[in-house]
């Protein structure tokens, strides 16, 4: 059973509702996180709180708490639930409103908490690594839609994500307008060559990923493994010796074969092995909250 904070409280979960009139329901207005907890300790907290309120400024949403205040109902919510190993997703929706798509006669706004569990890919996968597609639709371009802001708005990436379940696989890359490598449609993806790693910098079109930080700025370091951001295309991708993905679901994950491609030997490789082994060994240490 989940936990759930709503507007200010802890309710049970047949009772935490938004009406039918709520912006977010209606327009995708709104804004969230996916977080996840190990032992306890919320993951990156810091990180996704500061990102969500970025993200609430950019469509001009005013969170009515301070982000000191959404960190305590964080962490009373994965107390009262007593899971020591959590997902939580934290959603802050315009608000009730009118039929139109005035946002601001929405006077305010709904947030909410729910702490549960996921599994994103079978556990054998992340030993195996994972088949991919390519989608055949394009991500937003950043002009129109930038994917920094991490809107409720989601049916580009499940469009995608559409193509990927017909197809028999659990996720797919998608390419932005230009035709470079952006992201997948909940993962952020990197490639393995020669030993050094690359993945597309932010302006191709993607979200600037927490774990995708947590990989380029602590994990790659620490075990001296060079990483560049930079443009790249499918060439790029069916070139490298190793592919892996990374989001706050999926953790590290690699990946075998995208479409008739077979990517390396077909298996995760070293590198994304040593990546996974790290990035397990410091959250069961004690996973990092800033």
């Amino acid at each position: 059973m989940a936990t759930i904070w709503f507007d200010g409280s802890i309710v049970p979960q047949h009772e935490a509702k938004v009406s039918v009139y709520d912006h977010g329901l209606l327009y995708g207005d709104g804004v969230f996180e996916g977080i996840r907890v190990y032992g306890g300790r919320v993951f990156k907290m810091q990180s996704h709180l500061r990102r969500l309120y970025e993200s609430a400024e950019r469509i001009r949403l005013s969170i009515p708490y301070t982000l000191a205040e959404l960190e305590q109902a964080l962490r009373d919510t994965v107390r009262t639930s007593g899971k020591p190993d959590a997902y939580i997703r934290l959603v802050v929706t315009r608000g009730v409103g009118t039929l139109g798509l005035n946002p601001f006669t929405c006077p305010m706004p709904h947030v909410f908490i729910i702490c549960d569990s996921i599994q994103l890919y079978p556990p054998q996968l992340y030993n195996t690594g994972m088949k991919v597609i390519v989608s055949q639709r394009p991500r937003i371009p950043v002009a129109c839609l930038d994917p920094a802001i991490k809107s409720l708005n989601y049916l580009n990436n499940i469009l995608a994500k559409i193509e990927s379940i017909d197809a028999g696989v659990l996720e797919a890359i998608m390419l932005n307008t230009d035709g470079q490598v952006a992201e997948c449609t909940g993962d952020n993806i990197f490639v393995v060559k020669d030993g050094a790693i690359t993945t597309p910098p932010p302006d191709a079109g993607l979200l600037n990923g927490v774990t995708r930080r947590f990989v380029i700025e602590t994990l790659c370091p620490a075990l001296g493994i060079p990483c560049t951001e930079r443009h790249m295309v499918l060439d790029d991708v069916y070139a490298a010796d190793e592919v892996f993905l990374t989001g706050t679901a999926a953790e590290v994950i690699g990946v075998n074969a995208v479409g008739d491609h077979v990517i390396g030997a077909g298996r995760g490789g070293p590198v994304t092995a040593r990546l996974t082994a790290e990035f397990r060994r410091r959250v069961a240490a004690g996973a990092p909250e800033d």
